[in-house]
């Protein structure tokens, strides 16, 4: 990089933190560290009006062309948003799935009308997308699709089910994998529907996790509709599409993700100094191989960071996911182990239906529980080693 370029974005970085500080004060200072995985559930609204105040600062989409309402951030300018966001205790966008997913998706694979239909509400933060990939029968195995929607004059009608749709109960939008030509197996006859999701044929049930939360859900559609036009690529052509949106989820919105890892981990390392832990040579030796891996993440990321024409990651990419899920599981044991008997401390009653309930548990707990999921949502590490032989290095495939 030259020292010019340096200069710009050590400037830049410098707005993104003052932007910060002038505006995560106020009604908004509670959100600071909020939000992020596995605690969803927290402050939904208020991160929903921070939304709308990112936007009105030009903070959202950052790395969107112009011409979709984006800043058209260059890649390393991209990467310094999100570090500095979370460096600065940014909350977890609620705006997420739309920015991050669907938003990309939209710019490469859509028609106009439908960028132009759906792209301002997500730049606004007005506008917010939950995610219908996978089912009881078909999670990593995304090809096992069995939701179906059939073509009914001017309107596609679906019928089937969705789980571990994350943030469904709050969401306006959902971009839905499904079935649309009979007898089609696999990949095949899959399209990629925008679905609204306050209509009579949509019931969200959340799904109560470990942790007291329900930011996951269960969607069933029992004769859902939404316009014909609303398919993202060609009916029938939706694997390709929804492999681009695996793509994007990938991508530089992991930077961030590593910022909120090595804040866990220096919440760990304090415990330790405090509780005398550190001193122990053996568990001193894991918080530092925790450390070593956590820098390892973030070069990993960055290497990784980009994307050709055909909205695919370099196969370097692939292994990004199998890396950070063992790594947070890890720290989360790592946690347990320096807060001792404090860490299990658990206070819970009994919610009523649908609600998260009253559950108070320590940092190092919550992460101990939430990360064991890690292994599993977003594709499991036996899928994720299976992605990484045969498409990164050309393995036979698994025989079926």
């Amino acid at each position: 990089m030259s020292a010019a370029a340096s200069t710009n974005e050590a400037d830049f970085r410098a707005e993104v933190r003052e932007w910060m500080s002038e505006h995560l004060t106020g009604s908004f200072a509670v959100l600071r560290h909020r939000g992020g995985p596995g605690d969803e559930h927290a402050f939904v609204e208020e991160r929903m009006a921070w939304e709308r105040e990112l936007a009105s600062g030009g903070w959202t989409c950052v790395g969107w062309p112009e011409e979709h309402g984006g800043r058209g951030l260059p890649l390393h300018l991209e990467v310094a948003y999100h570090e500095e966001y979370a460096r600065a205790g940014g909350p977890g966008r609620a705006g997420l799935i739309g920015e991050g997913l669907l938003g990309p998706t939209l710019i490469h694979f859509a028609t106009p009308g439908i960028q132009q239909r759906f792209l301002p509400g997500i730049v606004a933060g007005e506008t917010f997308w939950c995610q219908g990939y996978s089912e009881p029968n078909a999670g990593s195995d995304l090809a096992n699709v069995s939701t179906r929607a059939r073509r009914e004059g001017d309107e596609w009608v679906i019928d089937g089910q969705k789980v571990w749709t994350s943030l469904a109960q709050w969401s306006d939008w959902c971009f839905v994998v499904a079935r649309t030509e009979a007898g089609s197996e696999r990949h095949h006859g899959l399209s990629y529907l925008l679905v609204p999701m306050d209509q009579p044929g949509i019931e969200v049930r959340p799904i109560r996790q470990i942790t007291g939360t329900a930011e996951f859900n269960e969607v069933f559609f029992d004769g859902a509709r939404t316009s014909a036009d609303l398919v993202v690529g060609e009916p029938g052509q939706g694997w390709k599409v929804a492999m681009g949106t695996l793509a994007f989820e990938r991508g530089v919105l992991t930077l961030g993700q590593q910022m909120a890892f090595q804040r866990e981990l220096d919440h760990i390392l304090a415990t330790a100094r405090g509780n005398g832990r550190g001193d122990d040579p053996v568990l001193r030796d894991r918080l530092m191989q925790l450390l070593i891996r956590v820098r390892i993440m973030r070069w990993n990321a960055t290497r990784a960071l980009r994307t050709d024409e055909s909205a695919q990651l370099p196969r370097e990419a692939m292994i990004n996911k199998l890396y950070w899920a063992d790594l947070h599981r890890d720290m989360g044991e790592v946690a347990m182990d320096v807060a001792g008997a404090a860490g299990m401390l658990t206070r819970y009653s009994a919610a009523d239906e649908g609600d998260a309930g009253d559950l108070e548990m320590s940092p190092d707990h919550k992460l101990f529980f939430f990360s064991r999921s890690d292994t599993i949502y977003g594709g499991s590490n036996e899928i994720q080693r299976n992605l990484i032989g045969e498409r990164a290095l050309g393995l036979p495939r698994e025989p079926r």
